[in-house]
């Protein structure tokens, strides 16, 4: 894009207009709206541009909002370190105590089993279609799809009045699984570095992206925190917190470690160490911080769902897009309902009389994916052959726009339907 700021503006634009019309007239969930009207617009612009027989600016603009870079906007300009940080910060780790259980088998161990069964299933495909795709490959795909999205997750179940504890364990392992997702991508993407011959081995790929990045987090944090602690002005409580998170992300990229798991780490301690003053009784105003980090999630996750309409239509023209879509849905459905599944058998019993099978219903097809997935996907450039690459970023694109729209859009006669189910089973 020649023109940053005129981009911008369009999007805002976009952003204003679609939610504004929603929140009057359709009603949807505001990501989902964002997403199914920039699919409508990005059409729409397509129509007109295919009908302009001469190149001039009303072109060029059109061409250039179809063909929006995703990766400089999510990698290169290092948006992702605040999406994550802005993710992570909220957490009061200290409540999760009462369902440590619940959300740590969920967060990890759903995760982990979830990029295997998906890895399995996905590689099973390959064989069957010729996709000539290996099995470390495909368990780092499952890694990229395994994290589901809590933006647009638990924006959709809240409406639900959900019974609080159920709504706390949900909302507390789509918020944790993000780092877990990292995490694994860096594991199966270092096995897949290793096996392919080329570049580090696997260990020497864990040592400096996971570790490596973690130390920076770390070192960071507890460089910062004590100015966040100390200062009585909120907005540079909110200076050091981007100060932190986008220098641990710096420095990683300086050093070829994992941003993203830094930007995590920074998110979590930062929570950590809030929790950790409000339990010695050390009050800290963070009425602003809190306020700021939502606004800046909601706003970079708005851009990113319009961004994501508007190239749908360039999508569609990826080689195999359709056969890779329907192998990507179809293996992550089963890959999160068998792993919620398994996690689930070892929880015991659920909080406020719940129905372990509604539990598993619900979390399957509340699993939605958002921008986390289309950025790990997008960092696979260059470690894997292109034709390998764009199955991949197909297969992920397909996973996000099918769990945010159609997911979505019947996650409440689901959730009604297991409701009357529930009810059913008490009389």
């Amino acid at each position: 894009m020649n023109n940053f700021l005129a981009m911008a503006v369009i999007i805002l634009i976009m952003i204003v207009l679609i939610g504004f019309f929603n929140e009057k007239v359709t009603k949807l969930t505001y990501e989902i709206a964002l997403m199914l009207f920039s699919i409508g617009v990005g059409g729409i612009l397509l129509i007109i541009g295919m009908n302009l027989t001469q190149q001039n600016s009303v072109t060029e603009t059109i061409n250039s909002l179809l063909s929006i870079n995703l990766e400089d906007y999510l990698m290169t300009d290092g948006i992702l370190c605040f999406m994550l940080f802005a993710g992570s910060c909220h957490m009061r780790l200290f409540d999760f105590k009462k369902h440590a259980r619940a959300i740590s088998l969920l967060s990890i161990g759903a995760t982990l089993l979830g990029a295997i069964f998906y890895g399995v299933l996905f590689y099973a495909a390959g064989q069957l279609f010729a996709l000539n795709i290996s099995f470390p490959v495909c368990l780092m795909f499952g890694s990229i799809t395994a994290p589901t999205d809590p933006i647009a997750a638990t924006s959709i179940l809240k409406k639900f009045n959900l019974p609080p504890n159920i709504d706390f364990i949900i909302e507390g392992e789509s918020l944790l699984n993000d780092g877990v997702g990292v995490a694994l991508f860096v594991c199966f993407s270092g096995l897949v570095t290793a096996t392919s011959g080329e570049g580090s081995g696997f260990f020497e790929v864990m040592g400096r992206e996971l570790f490596g990045a973690i130390l920076v987090g770390i070192v960071v944090t507890v460089i910062s925190f004590p100015i966040f602690r100390k200062t009585a002005d909120n907005g540079r409580r909110i200076f050091v917190s981007l100060m932190a998170v986008s220098l641990a992300y710096l420095l990683c990229e300086k050093f070829d470690f994992s941003g993203a798991i830094a930007s995590v780490v920074c998110g979590v301690l930062f929570s950590a160490f809030l929790g950790r003053e409000e339990q010695k009784g050390h009050h800290i105003d963070l009425k602003q911080y809190d306020e700021f980090w939502e606004i800046m999630d909601n706003l970079l996750n708005s851009i990113l769902y319009v961004m994501l309409g508007l190239t749908f239509f360039n999508i569609l023209k990826m080689p195999h897009i359709l056969l890779l879509s329907l192998i990507a849905i179809v293996a992550n459905l089963l890959g999160r309902s068998g792993s919620v599944g398994v996690a689930t058998l070892f929880i015991g019993k659920l909080p406020d009389g719940y129905n372990k099978s509604g539990f598993i219903q619900l979390l399957t097809w509340g699993g939605l994916r958002g921008g986390l997935c289309v950025a790990l996907a997008m960092s696979t450039k260059g470690m894997i052959p292109e034709n390998i690459y764009y199955i991949i970023l197909g297969g992920t694109f397909a996973i996000v726009f099918f769990t945010t729209i159609i997911q979505g859009l019947t996650i409440p006669a689901l959730y009604h339907h297991i409701e009357k189910k529930l009810k059913g089973s008490e009389t």
